[in-house]
């Protein structure tokens, strides 16, 4: 059996926790984004702004790591969970960002459903994190995110159905296939941090 101190400072684990609530917020920005009448100047404004205050918590992960002697657990996975985290908020903020940037006005109604997914896993990671310190009540964590990804991949192959069934003119297909496509990668991110707790957990035990 191993044995391992773990120091009590919980620096770590409120900067996850905060980390994941920065994709709360980008999530909820993402899904008003594609709200009828919404406001998209003024969403990708208040995105930009979630994005830059994400970046800076990804930057205090980094300079905490680097600054302390004694981790949680290991320095590769605090790297690997800070920059998976941010790598979702940075995908979310790239999908408001072609909406606006784009003009797209006819967004495929599946879309919905897709935004509803990522909302729900951004959801489970904020709840999970602060699970770090205890590394208890992990597991539903990942294998409903790994769920929820499924389910994402489904509606990924519906949404590219619709967009190129004719519906749309070529030039418009060309957008709406960006914008899918980096949301989907924003929900297989949220599979790969999952991923990494699950590792963390094992390695943990």
């Amino acid at each position: 059996m191993r044995f391992r101190i773990r120091p009590v400072d919980t620096t770590f684990y409120d900067l996850f926790t905060e980390a994941a609530s920065h994709l709360v917020t980008g999530a909820r920005l993402l899904a008003e984004m594609l709200a009828e009448g919404a406001d998209q100047i003024d969403v990708a404004k208040r995105m930009r702004e979630a994005e830059h205050a994400a970046d800076e918590t990804t930057h205090a992960i980094v300079r905490r790591v680097n600054s302390v002697f004694v981790t949680p657990f290991d320095r590769e996975d605090i790297y690997s969970l800070g920059s998976g985290l941010d790598d979702i908020m940075d995908l979310m903020d790239e999908v408001v960002d072609m909406i606006l940037v784009y003009e797209v006005k006819v967004l495929p109604s599946d879309l919905s459903d897709q935004v509803e997914v990522l909302q729900r896993c951004a959801e489970l990671t904020a709840a999970a994190m602060p699970n770090l310190q205890s590394m208890k009540s992990l597991q539903e964590f990942w294998i409903e995110v790994n769920r929820l990804e499924n389910e994402g991949d489904r509606n990924h192959r519906r949404i590219l159905a619709t967009i190129f069934s004719g519906e749309f003119k070529a030039v418009e297909v060309l957008k709406l296939k960006d914008i899918v496509e980096a949301l989907e990668s924003a929900i297989d991110g949220f599979e790969r941090v999952a991923n990494i707790v699950e590792q963390i957990a094992l390695k943990e035990s």
